[in-house]
């Protein structure tokens, strides 16, 4: 969901539901007003929110500096909570938008400069996007939700094969393409295997999509697989009629990081140790280089939100926000399991931002003139060897057993000069 710059100046108070209680808690959001400061955020509805009546004898440097801080995330959560009624504002934009992500193909996006043109860009044929989540998180139903919102079709046939129970379902094990829109080629999803809870085996997945390109059909094994599931996977493999050997590695243009919401809201309230292990997993996974493009990071995605309030939905945002160093108002997207026209216009934008940023980063070309001005050389230079291998050849024939004289008459009658030939070598 867009919105304003992250720490620009708000002023506004909403009430919003506090989360395992009944009664709504006033929030005062202003950059003037210090006595809004004051009023305790109940309930740590602001995450980690600072109570400096704990700390009486507190130094006033220290408490300013804690003031300055619990003011800076008040702003934050104030814009979040504002993007949902800036997102209800734009609903007479989703047909604009949707039409031009429809008219969207690679490279069209890319940023015009007068110094540098479409032409001199590694243009793809389609643009990849890659989805990249933890267990759970909702990467297939991501994958219909998008489907359905860009074929019009609200009784359309799922692509993607959806998990609803975790512990005994297969999940995707395999590498699926899907086309966005369906019979189109401009760009599309790849629906993969979920995050592991071990950073190593996450990482040795990864690399090779990122450095050499993703294949459809693609079979994602680990180390630490159970050996019933390697067999299972194998007897998958072997019935697999095409092998994904013989499809081309496709590069990756961008990346979509799937989080479920509550499994963060989980996170938040828990203070267990393994909990705090999984977000800095996470955090870790997403803030890796090699996900990134140039300085962009990838987008965030947070599904299950229709089982949430509004109040958790901000909050989550907000931690993700801190976890992940992005902005919750640009980079994160709320997308719940709903049908409605914010829902549409959130998806909408989501996959506009991913094409937007894929165009912008996409490779160059080695120029032409760079090639015309070094082909003279190569020239050259093969000439020079050809020559080269061409006297040795020469010089490198055995001499007549016997002879008297410097010039001897080879088999095909042409008179050769020995001692000229060394002379030149």
């Amino acid at each position: 969901m867009g919105g304003e710059s992250l720490f620009a100046s708000i002023s506004t108070t909403e009430q919003v539901p506090s989360h395992g209680k009944d009664s709504p808690v006033q929030f005062c959001f202003s950059s003037d007003d210090d006595e809004c400061l004051s009023t305790k955020l109940e309930n740590d509805l602001v995450i980690n929110g600072f109570n400096f009546e704990e700390f009486p004898g507190l130094d006033p440097r220290i408490s300013s500096i804690f003031e300055a801080k619990e003011r800076q995330k008040c702003k934050v959560y104030a814009q979040v909570l504002k993007s949902y009624d800036d997102l209800r504002s734009r609903i007479e934009m989703l047909k604009e938008a949707k039409n031009k992500l429809l008219s969207y193909t690679p490279g069209s996006w890319i940023e015009r400069t007068d110094y540098i043109t479409r032409h001199e860009y590694d243009v793809p044929r389609t643009t990849s996007l890659l989805l990249v989540g933890p267990k759970g998180s909702g990467k297939s139903s991501l994958v219909n939700k998008i489907s359905r919102v860009l074929e019009d079709g609200k009784f359309t046939s799922e692509p993607a094969q959806v998990s609803y129970n975790q512990s005994i379902g297969d999940g995707t094990y395999f590498v699926h393409q899907y086309m966005v829109p369906k019979y189109s080629d401009s760009f599309c999803l790849y629906d993969t295997r979920s995050l592991s809870t071990d950073l190593r085996e996450n990482l040795k997945m990864l690399k090779p999509w990122m450095r050499k390109g993703i294949r459809d059909g693609e079979l994602v094994k680990r180390k630490s697989d159970s050996l019933n599931l390697k067999e299972r996977l194998k007897c998958k493999a072997r019935r697999s009629r095409l092998s994904c050997q013989d499809r081309p590695a496709m590069p990756i243009n961008f990346v979509i990081f799937v989080v479920n919401g509550l499994s963060v809201l989980e996170s938040i309230a828990d203070d267990n140790n393994m909990k705090n292990r999984n977000s800095q997993l996470m955090s870790t996974i997403f803030n890796q280089p090699l996900l990134s493009f140039k300085d962009d990071k990838p987008v965030v995605v947070v599904t299950h939100g229709d089982l949430l309030t509004l109040s958790d939905r901000v909050k989550i945002r907000v931690y993700l926000g801190e976890l992940l160093g992005v902005s919750p108002t640009r980079q994160i997207f709320d997308i719940p399991e709903s049908n409605d026209s914010a829902t549409t216009l959130t998806i909408v934008e989501m996959l506009t931002y991913c094409l937007e940023h894929a165009d912008r980063n996409l490779p160059a070309k080695v120029k032409e003139k760079t090639i015309n001005s070094i082909l003279p050389f190569l020239l050259i230079v093969i000439l020079v060897a050809m020559m080269f291998a061409f006297r040795k050849s020469q010089i490198s024939q055995p001499r007549p057993l016997a002879t008297t004289s410097s010039t001897s008459t080879s088999s095909s009658g042409i008179h050769v000069d020995w001692h000229k030939i060394r002379h030149l070598w």
